[in-house]
């Protein structure tokens, strides 16, 4: 074999080494929920903020630890913006903190499954170019949102918001309406309702919400509800 040969195959075998090693850190985290699909959710580019918009925060330090309860006044704005529980928006955040949120690794993981969610409330690009419509943030991208954490926190807030304007007045489920907007943002609107109707959700669903559950009262304290 040529040298120039050799060269391209070690090269080629790098970036397999490269693609595996990636898959095996997040592979659990992004596989779709059992038998619901998963939540969309979407990002944003820098631009000027719209009023009740803020402006792009700083890319965080590529070595920085992530936990959710540092962004606590971030979920208290927004919970205020949209009328959602702030205590379900900082779960929901502990429950999506299972990876690296780091925006490097975001995109390079991105470039090997290109449906994978960004930002650190994991939201696929659907959901995010869905629930951007007329509000505020309208004319962000989706591909912003590794690097700006309160868009992140933001478009959360706001699917949340939706989710909850479709559900009935009175379900015949015993999950609590927590419960079902944390299944709701985990597998979608369609999946909710059913939930709401009495389906039983799935093992991938069920252990969303067992977290949910696990990070309920930690979310509570870092938002100062309990």
């Amino acid at each position: 074999m040529s040298d120039s040969g050799a060269r391209r195959r070690w090269r080629w075998l790098s970036v397999l080494v490269f693609a595996v090693a990636l898959y095996v850190i997040v592979r659990a985290a992004d596989t779709p929920q059992g038998d619901e699909p998963p939540p969309a959710k979407t990002s944003a580019s820098p631009r000027t903020p719209s009023p009740g918009s803020s402006a792009p925060s700083p890319t965080p330090p590529a070595d920085s630890s992530y936990d959710p309860a540092d962004y606590s006044s971030q979920v208290l704005t927004r919970a205020r913006q949209t009328g959602v529980s702030a205590q379900l928006l900082m779960a929901v955040l502990y429950n999506e903190a299972y990876k690296p949120h780091t925006p490097s690794f975001e995109r390079a993981w991105q470039k090997y499954k290109p449906d994978a969610a960004f930002g650190i409330a994991d939201m696929h690009r659907a959901a995010f170019d869905e629930v951007k419509q007329g509000r505020d943030f309208a004319d962000r991208r989706w591909e912003e949102l590794p690097d700006d954490r309160d868009l992140a926190v933001e478009a959360e807030a706001w699917y949340l918001h939706d989710l909850a304007a479709r559900l009935p007045a009175h379900w015949t489920t015993a999950y609590p309406e927590s419960d079902l907007l944390a299944l709701g943002y985990n597998t979608g609107a369609d999946n909710m309702l059913a939930f709401a109707r009495g389906a039983t959700p799935g093992s991938q669903a069920r252990s969303y919400l067992e977290r949910l559950h696990a990070n309920w009262a930690k979310a509570g304290r870092a938002v100062g509800a309990d």
